[in-house]
């Protein structure tokens, strides 16, 4: 049996890095005799231990033990050393973070002593990168203690928040430069105030010059600059530019149309030292100063770029927003100065305001991020907060951050329409990183009752691919499918070919008509009345997979039937040769999480909660009856909230089921969506103009579509008004109480006009009666006047008779009693004849 100790054993000491990633491999090969802890069979358990702990953790860590301070560092931690590993393996900690002691000296050395120390997004100059480089971090020092109790060591855990704290500190210097430019009567005045701004943002742009053209184009004069003092050799307070007399090239600036960069500040003007630093100013960007609805530019302006930082993708977004704010600054100030021309040109600069966002679409991420931050500080705290509050604060995130998605897409678009995308290709483990983009879509599909299949095999050799590009294009490709397909199911696959990588992304949806398959990938192109889960969308998402395609070296492309489904397919060349040097990344990127706003609005589009009908109609409502139709979940339940306070209100997902509802029992009146999967808002209006039960029902059409000749075209085709979105809530609810009013006037009139017209014909029977019975009372009259002669001729009749019959007795005949008999005889006849 060996006598050697567990602690001393070289196998055991080996296996404790097992699992422990690159850094794990590094401490296992190298030669730690040459270093203050020795060969590695000569640690003490307790060291194993924290170094087994440190390895074997996914979050930056450093471990730093004993006397001489020695550092031991994992995976996550490497990123940070920057140029200076892998030489600080091993390394005195407080040799080679020298240039950090000024700040953490006080806190590390508090740690030896036995106290824990944390500090948060802590400022402290880092010389990692060959030169002082502005850093944040958030830290700690905790104590480490040997089998003895004495502290052998400190446990160093860090998040290095650089990107986070600087890109604060320049939202807010955007910020500013835009408040302080409003109201500036002039343009100089603008660039004054800019300049000033500025003064307080010398940590990114230790010197800021604005230069005035003159109406030639011939001469700049300096007429705002920080940092540095007017009239020196890097800031003349004229510059001619026919004559080049000044050292800048702002002939080249002017001519190059966009952001232009020089990295031979010190060639121009050596020994240039301004701003914060004593550094001398190496680099600066400038660009042309311009005013919507200007023929040409009206100044130049030149920034400096700090001595401290680095140029990463993050500095030139800067500029570009840093030199668009100034623009708009100028705009504004110009507008003021030129009122008159301004308003005769109306037409005009709207057009170049147009194109002027549409080139600075990434500015609007700033007031986003302005937007955001408050929600999410106030969701975080909603627990006790009453539930519609937080409701509204949940529609409010959920929009603000599917709007943020949207801008980031024009922004991605002008950045590739520039050539300004700056690529980080790593070499990656495809099947992985497609496998966990796609299972961010597994809740969403299996919701709907969609089968969802992801067969993605392990790739023997790493793939070079953009993780953010990457990203953005798997779950475009999801999102798409799962808006399209409404049965069967959606296959995800990746497959190694002989010179690319290619993914495939198959649904069983809609399909797509032939004569769209050539548009398809076509910015802004949508396939018109396609059956689909929204009609929301801005037809950019698969012009975005092509173009990223394309800068991958590869292509899209996508094969379909309608009816039965498509397949969407990406192919990416493999290995690295086909990619520019600069842009292959050793060294993993922050990759920004895009998925969520995808899969938030997805969630919109499956979640059946989401299509609450509001009001269930009783036989005992009696509110007026609104019939609500729109495909956006969130919308819906909006106006619905809105509304079901003095209505009751149905609610429902899509034009079909408007129509549906409102034959079934004919609403007070029809609120629509015009833009909605399948029967659109102007459909559901034909529809009930079509039908005699709600031919007269109020219909409003709401629509984002704004203009004159939108509104006009919804009234001709019957609607009883048209409201744009986006609408105040007391707009809304005017209409409504004003047309449900209306209707119920024009019902009070149609009620007033069909009693009137009952009145009528009553009249017209009764006078058709009292002419019956006037009649009726005539006929009477003859009748007893008949009756009478009757009687008459009845005792005439009698009176003869008896004379007859005295005549008989007497047994001779009188002639004037004969005579007298006959003439009675005769009136008798008379007046029976009259009679009959």
């Amino acid at each position: 049996m060996s006598s050697e100790s567990p602690s001393s054993s070289p196998l055991i000491a080996v296996r404790a890095f097992v699992g422990g990633g690159e850094m794990g491999k590094l401490v296992s090969a190298k030669d730690w005799s040459q270093t203050p802890l020795g060969p590695i069979e000569n640690w003490s358990p307790s060291l194993l231990t924290a170094v087994n702990l440190v390895l074997n953790s996914n979050f930056p860590i450093a471990l730093v033990w004993g006397a001489q301070h020695t550092q031991i560092y994992n995976d996550g931690y490497w990123p940070i050393c920057g140029g200076k590993h892998p030489v600080s393996m091993g390394q005195n900690f407080s040799e080679c973070w020298a240039s950090a002691f000024p700040v953490i000296g006080d806190v590390f050395r508090s740690a030896l002593a036995g106290t824990t120390a944390f500090l948060e997004d802590q400022r402290m100059f880092l010389d990692r990168l060959g030169y002082l480089e502005e850093t944040f971090f958030t830290f700690s020092f905790s104590p480490i203690r040997d089998e003895h109790g004495h502290v052998a060591g400190l446990f160093h855990p860090v998040t290095e928040t650089t990107s986070k704290m600087i890109g604060q500190r320049r939202t807010r210097a955007l910020r500013d430069l835009t408040a302080a430019g409003l109201g500036a009567a002039s343009i100089d005045v603008a660039l004054l105030r800019a300049a000033l701004t500025l003064n307080d943002a010398a940590l990114d742009v230790p010197f800021a010059l604005f230069y005035r053209l003159d109406d030639d184009q011939r001469v700049a004069r300096l007429v705002a600059q920080t940092g540095i003092n007017s009239g020196a050799t890097a800031s003349p307070t004229v510059a001619n530019l026919e004559q080049n007399n000044s050292a800048w090239p702002l002939t080249r600036i002017l001519a190059h149309g966009a952001t232009f960069y020089l990295d031979n500040v010190q060639t121009l003007f050596p020994g240039l030292v301004c701003g914060p630093y004593p550094e001398l100013i190496t680099a600066a960007c400038a660009r042309a100063i311009t005013g919507a609805g200007q023929g040409k530019p009206i100044g130049i302006m030149v920034f400096g770029r700090s001595t401290r930082l680095p140029m990463n993708p993050a500095y030139p977004d800067f500029f570009e927003l840093l030199g668009a704010t100034v623009n708009n600054v100028v705009t504004s100030a110009l507008a003021a100065e030129t009122e008159r021309r301004r308003l005769d040109a109306l037409a005009e600069i709207d057009r170049a305001k147009t194109v002027f966002f549409a080139n600075i679409s990434h500015e609007f991420r700033t007031p986003l991020t302005l937007m955001l931050a408050p929600l999410e500080d106030e969701l975080a705290n909603a627990v006790h907060m009453p539930t519609p509050t937080r409701e509204r604060l949940e529609t409010a995130h959920r929009n603000a951050l599917r709007l943020l998605k949207l801008v980031n897409t024009l922004l991605d678009f002008s950045r590739i329409e520039a050539g300004r995308v700056h690529a980080n290709f790593q070499a990656s483990d495809l099947a992985v990183l497609t496998i966990e983009l796609a299972d961010m879509f597994r809740s969403a599909v299996e919701r709907v009752g969609l089968s969802f299949d992801v067969d993605c095999p392990k790739i023997a050799e790493p793939i070079y691919v953009d993780h953010e590009m990457w990203e953005k294009i798997v779950l475009n490709l999801l999102a798409n499918a799962l808006k399209y397909t409404f049965s069967g199911g959606i296959r995800v696959a990746l497959n190694a070919r002989d010179n690319d990588v290619e993914l495939t992304v198959t649904d069983t949806g809609v399909g797509i008509p032939v004569n769209e398959l050539p548009l398809l990938f076509e910015r802004f192109h949508r396939v018109k009345d396609a059956r689909a889960r929204t009609h929301e969308g801005t037809g950019i998402g698969l012009a975005l997979v092509q173009e990223l395609a394309r800068l991958h070296g590869g292509v899209a492309s996508a094969v379909s039937i309608e009816g039965q489904g498509s397949t969407f397919t990406v192919r990416i060349p493999r290995g690295h040769d086909h990619l520019a040097a600069e842009q292959i990344q050793a060294i993993p990127a922050m990759r920004a999480n895009a998925a969520a706003a995808f899969i938030d609005e997805t969630d919109q589009w499956v979640d059946t909660a989401m299509l609450t009908t509001v009001t269930a109609i009783a036989t005992t409502e009696t509110r007026p009856r609104i019939v609500w139709a729109d495909d956006n979940a969130d919308m819906r339940n909006y106006v619905a909230r809105l509304l079901s306070t003095d209505y009751a209100v149905t609610a429902v997902a899509n034009g079909e089921d408007a129509v549906v509802s409102a034959l079934a029992q004919p609403p007070d009146l029809v609120l629509t969506d015009i833009m909605m999967p399948g029967l659109d808002g102007i459909g559901v209006l034909r529809a009930l103009r079509a039908d005699a039960r709600t031919k007269l029902t109020p219909v409003i059409l709401l629509s984002a579509r704004a203009g004159d000749e939108e509104t006009s075209s919804g009234l001709a085709e019957g609607a009883d008004d048209y409201i744009v979105k986006p609408f105040a809530a007391r707009e809304l609810l005017a209409r409504v109480r004003s047309h449900l009013a209306m209707a119920k006037l024009r019902r009070e009139a149609a009620m007033i006009q069909i009693h009137a017209a009952q009145v009528e014909q009553n009249e017209a029977e009764s006078r058709k009666l009292l002419a019956a019975e006037t009649a009726s009372r005539r006929a009477l009259l003859r009748i007893l006047e008949g009756q009478q002669r009757a009687e008459a001729a009845l005792r005439v009749s009698q009176e003869t008779l008896q004379l007859t019959l005295d005549a008989a007795q007497i047994g001779y005949w009188d002639l004037d009693l004969i005579t007298h008999a006959a003439t009675r005889s005769l009136r008798h006849d008379l007046i029976l004849g009259y009679t009959e």
